[in-house]
């Protein structure tokens, strides 16, 4: 009785934050009034009105003061790692949804078996000696295969494609600081928007993650349990 009650709790606490961030940022997700032409990489630096002086914007002028060759490529506390590392969020997030229903319909064979040493070698290996198993070995290849897209992009990105970098050479500028609350004057598919959505990503994240750690409960069991176990029913 006093496990049920806590995770009709923490279902409670997860779906008031869900519905919390989702209030504050829904015109991300509304259809825009009117056709906008689409906006070229530099035009995303510039904005209507300038916002005023944030925690955001401090951090960044004082990165830059201190270490201005690493700002001006976008490393540090700029608004192009913040965009970045939000794609990488959203895009767990769908690995993470992907994982649990490909383990709950059984599309992958042998999840829990451990894999082989004598066949796979050191590679095989845990911390603790004993061997991954073929699940989890399945999910990090996977892992790995999305890493090497990203560094591509890095490294050699498409000319249609946005750097991870600031573009040193055609004088690419980093965008202002958004502010502690996104202003959502643009709906539809805008630059704001993907802001937004990849804050709440990575919050999520980080939630979950303390969630897990905090009542020792395994990743994907809170993840379940935040969708009202209709990823893995049981």
């Amino acid at each position: 009785p006093g496990c049920a009650k806590m995770q009709k709790m923490s279902i409670k606490i997860i779906a008031t934050a869900a519905v919390l961030a989702f209030a504050g940022q829904a015109e991300a997700f509304s259809a825009p009034s009117a056709v906008r032409p689409t906006l070229a990489r530099s035009a995303v630096a510039t904005r209507s009105e300038v916002q005023a002086s944030s925690v955001f914007e401090t951090a960044q002028s004082s990165f830059a003061a201190d270490f201005p060759d690493f700002y001006s490529r976008g490393f540090g506390p700029t608004t192009k790692a913040e965009r970045w590392n939000g794609r990488h969020a959203m895009f767990g997030w769908v690995a993470i949804i992907a994982t649990g229903y490909a383990t709950s319909h059984g599309l992958i064979p042998d999840f829990d078996k451990p894999l082989d040493l004598a066949a796979w070698g050191t590679l095989a290996k845990q911390g603790d000696y004993t061997a991954i198993t073929n699940g989890r070995a399945i999910i990090l290849i996977a892992h790995v295969h999305a890493l090497f897209v990203s560094l591509a992009s890095a490294l050699a990105p498409f000319g249609f494609a946005d750097s991870l970098t600031l573009n040193m050479k055609a004088g690419e500028k980093d965008e202002s600081a958004y502010g502690v609350i996104v202003p959502l004057k643009e709906t539809g598919l805008s630059a704001s928007a993907e802001m937004a959505n990849g804050r709440m990503a990575m919050l999520g994240l980080v939630v979950t993650v303390a969630y897990s750690l905090g009542t020792q409960t395994p990743f994907m069991d809170v993840v379940n349990l935040g969708v009202g176990g209709l990823l893995m029913p049981q």
